[in-house]
Protein backbone atom coordinates (compact mmCIF):
# COMPACT_ATOMS: atom_id res chain seq x y z
CA UNK A 1 0.00 0.00 0.00
CA UNK A 2 1.30 3.40 -0.98
CA UNK A 3 1.86 6.08 1.65
CA UNK A 4 -0.22 8.99 0.42
CA UNK A 5 -0.24 12.16 2.49
CA UNK A 6 -3.79 13.41 2.89
CA UNK A 7 -4.70 17.03 3.43
CA UNK A 8 -5.90 17.55 6.97
CA UNK A 9 -8.57 20.08 7.88
CA UNK A 10 -7.33 23.18 9.71
CA UNK A 11 -9.13 25.86 11.67
CA UNK A 12 -8.11 29.18 13.21
CA UNK A 13 -9.55 30.19 16.55
CA UNK A 14 -9.00 31.72 19.97
CA UNK A 15 -8.07 29.76 23.10
CA UNK A 16 -10.87 30.05 25.67
CA UNK A 17 -9.56 27.54 28.24
CA UNK A 18 -6.16 26.10 29.18
CA UNK A 19 -7.07 24.58 32.55
CA UNK A 20 -6.63 20.96 31.48
CA UNK A 21 -3.27 19.21 31.32
CA UNK A 22 -1.87 19.28 27.75
CA UNK A 23 -5.28 20.28 26.35
CA UNK A 24 -6.77 23.58 25.19
CA UNK A 25 -10.29 24.58 24.16
CA UNK A 26 -10.40 26.62 20.95
CA UNK A 27 -13.42 28.68 19.87
CA UNK A 28 -13.86 29.27 16.13
CA UNK A 29 -16.34 31.66 14.52
CA UNK A 30 -17.89 31.69 11.08
CA UNK A 31 -20.40 33.94 9.31
CA UNK A 32 -23.55 32.33 7.93
CA UNK A 33 -26.13 34.13 5.80
CA UNK A 34 -29.75 33.92 6.99
CA UNK A 35 -31.77 31.94 4.42
CA UNK A 36 -34.63 34.44 4.10
CA UNK A 37 -33.23 37.83 5.07
CA UNK A 38 -29.61 37.49 3.97
CA UNK A 39 -28.27 39.05 7.16
CA UNK A 40 -25.01 37.50 8.35
CA UNK A 41 -25.07 35.67 11.68
CA UNK A 42 -22.08 34.63 13.78
CA UNK A 43 -21.91 30.94 14.54
CA UNK A 44 -19.28 29.47 16.83
CA UNK A 45 -17.97 26.02 17.69
CA UNK A 46 -15.56 24.87 20.38
CA UNK A 47 -12.92 22.21 19.82
CA UNK A 48 -10.61 20.45 22.27
CA UNK A 49 -7.07 20.35 20.92
CA UNK A 50 -3.88 18.64 22.06
CA UNK A 51 -1.19 21.03 23.32
CA UNK A 52 1.62 18.67 24.45
CA UNK A 53 4.04 21.39 25.63
CA UNK A 54 1.31 23.62 27.19
CA UNK A 55 2.40 26.61 25.09
CA UNK A 56 -0.99 28.33 24.85
CA UNK A 57 -2.70 30.72 27.23
CA UNK A 58 -6.23 32.15 27.17
CA UNK A 59 -6.65 34.69 24.35
CA UNK A 60 -3.99 33.26 22.02
CA UNK A 61 -4.93 32.95 18.34
CA UNK A 62 -3.99 29.45 17.16
CA UNK A 63 -4.09 27.13 14.15
CA UNK A 64 -5.34 23.61 14.87
CA UNK A 65 -5.40 20.58 12.56
CA UNK A 66 -7.49 17.45 12.47
CA UNK A 67 -5.91 14.22 13.73
CA UNK A 68 -6.83 10.76 14.97
CA UNK A 69 -8.98 10.59 18.13
CA UNK A 70 -6.73 11.23 21.14
CA UNK A 71 -9.49 10.93 23.75
CA UNK A 72 -13.29 10.96 23.92
CA UNK A 73 -13.63 14.61 22.79
CA UNK A 74 -10.12 15.50 21.57
CA UNK A 75 -9.70 15.12 17.79
CA UNK A 76 -7.56 18.19 16.98
CA UNK A 77 -3.88 19.01 17.47
CA UNK A 78 -2.19 22.39 17.87
CA UNK A 79 -0.13 23.21 14.79
CA UNK A 80 1.05 26.75 15.60
CA UNK A 81 0.43 29.80 17.73
CA UNK A 82 -0.38 32.63 15.33
CA UNK A 83 -0.61 35.47 17.84
CA UNK A 84 0.06 35.56 21.59
CA UNK A 85 -2.40 37.28 23.93
CA UNK A 86 -1.38 40.64 25.34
Amino acid sequence: MENVKKNKKTKVGVVVSDKMDKTIVVKTERLVAHKLYGKYLRRHAKYMADDPESLCKIGDRVLIEECRPLSRRKRWRLREVIEKAV
